[in-house]
């Protein structure tokens, strides 16, 4: 073996787990030293007063080698007469458990490293469970300082009985047991007579019979949309969709189809930027693709070719999830889940089990989720996501949870749930059941203003159209004698919503929406509002909060494709007094407007 470069990162991952005092990367420069790299750190160590330790080989921040943990993950690369590695050295503490994830999340497989003398800790077990939860199948295990309990065969053994029945409980099937005494190299490449009593193999042995998964090319595609870009100059009329390719490959004239809206399109064309077109991309590029018609497509969305198997479509996600936040993770609080380029609301709908590291215990009906606790949940999320399971495309299968723009908790999807009652739905059923109604019926309301109360959605792209044809619409009901309100978008964000307004957060600002506009179908008015390139699933969301009220969806401009259901369509190029006059009419047919006459 020997260590080297590997500039393109296409050797197998490795992630070392275990705390400072276990002797993970201790372990690891026993065969990752490039030459003379151990005598510069032995002479700084002497200049500075300090014992050498081989720590000092991988620590590369101060702060580190100053207090002797790992604090950020390190890369070391070496090759073996088989194949090149890439060894990631995470840090095992409690409190940089974030970098250690976030190393660890790109290994293919992991060695954990478990002092002989201590025996198994508690964050020996949390980074069991961690290898687990992040879909690390294939592990190898050392017993370290073996030479402090005089190698006995009795301690070893006992550690790889008990930790290996805990493996097993996360999904892990540790393949290699290997006691070592890393200070000294035994067990590392060498063998050790002191140790006469183990057949297995070295460290370096049990490396290359790990088995490297299938290249991200070979994998079904994965385009997860990040924007959308439209040029003008020049004549350019490309809408150019932008992203990295996660998996697989596409060429041009590809069929492919986005979730989760499930619109399709052939490629058109590749795009890149400052370079000419190409035929095809593959797996690890950033790149754009034209499509052969136009669709509106929205950054989180997911692109896969037609033919290969899609990504799946849930809004309810079992999953394995590890908590970081100082606040505990509750229910119905809402949160960010950001899953690929998705970011979509997000509550805790369920807490099946909660693992107790320190104790090896589950616990059920938990109500929250503490620090540093791995649970198995269920999350539900405003909008479907498209998604991988972990163990399928690991890529798209794991998410990352925020909270007040600081991540607070990553884990991996189990399995995409179907649940009938969703958290708005649950809301509008609780507010109608404890609503306390006027002894105003919405009949007496109807019969006296002449009217039956609804709320008019105007919909299209982000021109001023529809917002001049619902102006003309409240003057045109108000002039016949309507109880009529238009609800301006910039008038909500000066008011109620002006806490929003900077922030962008278009869900809750919809949420707030369907809220108002029950009030208003309420008190029997009819309410007018605009909201641009409105998706089905927004649509349902302020039709399930305006409930029972009515509502009625006007779409202006041609309809590439199926966007929402809406009642009435009118083309961009009507002018507003006629588009005024057609929902009005439209309006009296569905019985809104009693005795209206153009």
């Amino acid at each position: 073996w020997e260590s080297g470069l590997d500039p393109q990162g296409k050797g197998f991952r490795i992630g070392a787990l275990g705390l400072k005092y276990e002797g993970e990367a201790p372990y690891s420069p026993d065969f990752l030293v490039p030459q003379g790299k151990l005598a510069e750190v032995k002479a700084r160590c002497e200049r500075n007063a300090r014992p050498f330790e081989y720590a000092f080989l991988l620590d590369a921040l101060k702060d580190e080698q100053a207090q002797g943990i790992t604090i950020d993950s390190a890369r070391c690369f070496f090759r073996s007469l088989r194949r090149e590695y890439i060894l990631i050295d995470a840090p095992g503490h409690v409190e940089f458990l974030k970098n250690m994830i976030s190393g660890a999340a790109r290994a293919e497989a992991a060695v954990l490293v478990i002092d002989a003398k201590e025996g198994i800790q508690e964050n020996s077990r949390r980074h069991g469970y961690l290898l687990g939860m992040l879909g690390i199948r294939q592990a190898a295990v050392c017993v370290n300082k073996l030479d402090l309990v005089n190698y006995s065969r009795q301690t070893f053994e006992a550690i790889r009985d008990e930790f290996s029945a805990f493996l097993r409980q996360t999904g892990v099937e540790p393949r290699f047991f290997i006691p070592i005494s890393a200070r000294d190299g035994h067990n590392i490449a060498g063998r050790l007579d002191k140790t006469d009593w183990y057949d297995g193999p070295t460290v370096l042995e049990a490396l290359d019979c790990f088995e490297k998964e299938p290249a991200a090319v070979d994998k079904p595609l994965r385009f997860p949309v990040q924007d959308i870009y439209k040029f003008t100059e020049q004549g350019d009329d490309r809408r150019i969709v932008a992203g990295r390719i996660e998996t697989g490959s596409v060429e041009a004239g590809d069929d492919v189809v986005f979730l989760p809206s499930g619109k399709r399109a052939r490629i058109a064309s590749i795009e890149a930027f400052n370079a000419p077109r190409a035929q095809s991309a593959q797996a690890g590029r950033s790149t754009g693709v034209t499509l052969d018609r136009q669709l509106y497509i929205q950054p989180g969305e997911v692109m896969c070719r037609a033919g290969q198997e899609a990504a799946q479509v849930a809004t309810h996600l079992r999953v394995n999830l590890f908590w970081l936040g100082r606040e505990p993770m509750i229910f119905n609080k809402r949160y960010l889940l950001k899953l690929g380029t998705a970011k979509v609301p997000v509550w805790l709908r369920r807490i099946h089990t909660v693992l107790d590291a320190s104790e090896l215990t589950t616990e059920k009906n938990r109500s929250h989720i503490e620090r540093h606790d791995v649970a198995e949940c269920v999350l539900e999320t405003l909008k479907p996501v498209a998604f991988d399971l972990s163990s399928a495309i690991a890529q798209t299968g794991r998410f990352v949870i925020i909270d007040q723009y600081r991540i607070c908790g990553g884990g991996i999807v189990l399995e995409g749930l179907r649940e009938s009652q969703t958290l708005v739905a649950e809301h509008v059923a609780q507010r109608e059941r404890n609503w306390r109604r006027s002894r105003i019926t919405p009949a007496l309301r109807a019969a006296r203003l002449g009217q039956k109360s609804t709320l008019v959605v105007v919909t299209g792209p982000a021109d001023p159209g529809g917002e001049n044809l619902a102006r003309h619409l409240e003057e045109t009901l108000f002039n016949d004698g309507r109880q009529v309100y238009y609800l301006g978008i910039n008038n909500s964000l000066l008011g109620i919503d002006s806490d929003l307004s900077r922030s962008g957060l278009r869900d809750e600002f919809l949420r707030r929406l369907g809220e108002v506009s029950h009030l208003f179908t309420d008190a029997g008015l009819i309410l007018i509002t605009t909201v641009s390139d409105l998706d089905a699933y927004e649509l349902k969301l302020i039709k399930t909060l305006n409930s029972p009220g009515d509502c009625l969806v006007v779409s202006i401009g041609a309809q590439t494709d199926a966007e929402i259901d809406a009642d009435l369509r009118l083309p961009a190029d009507l002018p507003a007094s006629q588009g005024a006059k057609d929902v009005a009419k439209y309006l009296a047919q569905q019985h809104y407007l009693p005795e209206y006459y153009l």
